[in-house]
């Protein structure tokens, strides 16, 4: 468990990763260089960026995703956050932070990439940053019952088709569309 752990975790889910669309290579080989180039910087203390975890939440039937209105964004987005030192590789980061997130027990990880997003933000680091956030699939079983942690303003299942006002409709449709395409 390290950070060189989640670095190699992170560029062997990139190299893994067949992208649909030009730009999404685009963005794969970005990642592969910021990597090359940032030994830590899977890790918040890069300051110029730093490469997050997150999970899109799907119920079993996967009519339902789980959304979080997060505090600092102010909209309604996918479970996610930073990765840990304590995390052995970037999907066990997604895995933990949606367990967290969630307070659900029994999640499971797709280990393979979904997608990938970056964005700029003033995270917890208190200073304008970057987020290179690697996106995963996690379904959760049927009879899990989500509760609020102190990390997300609200916390609710939301059909797929009926995606809350304020959500982050267009990076959730995509991740919705391709969590249905595998």
């Amino acid at each position: 468990m390290s950070a060189d752990s989640l670095r190699t975790s992170s560029i062997d889910v990139l190299e893994a990763w067949a992208p649909a669309e030009r730009g999404d290579e685009a963005l794969r080989q970005t990642l592969l260089a910021f990597l090359g180039s940032a030994p830590r910087g899977c890790l918040r203390e890069h300051v110029p960026g730093h490469i997050t975890a997150s999970a899109l939440v799907l119920d079993e039937s996967g009519r339902n995703v789980l959304l979080t209105l997060h505090p600092r964004v102010g909209r309604w987005i996918q479970l996610g956050g930073h990765c840990e030192e304590s995390d052995e590789t970037i999907a066990d980061a997604a895995l933990r932070e949606a367990t967290e997130e969630s307070g659900m027990s029994g999640l499971r990880i797709d280990p393979r990439l979904l997608s990938a997003h970056t964005h700029a933000i003033t995270c917890s680091l208190g200073v304008p940053t970057r987020h290179l956030d690697l996106q995963f699939l996690v379904r959760a079983p049927d009879d899990a019952i989500a509760v609020r942690s102190e990390e997300s303003v609200d916390l609710r299942w939301w059909p797929i088709d009926q995606l809350p006002a304020g959500a982050e409709a267009e990076t959730l449709d995509r991740l919705i569309a391709l969590a249905h395409a595998r």
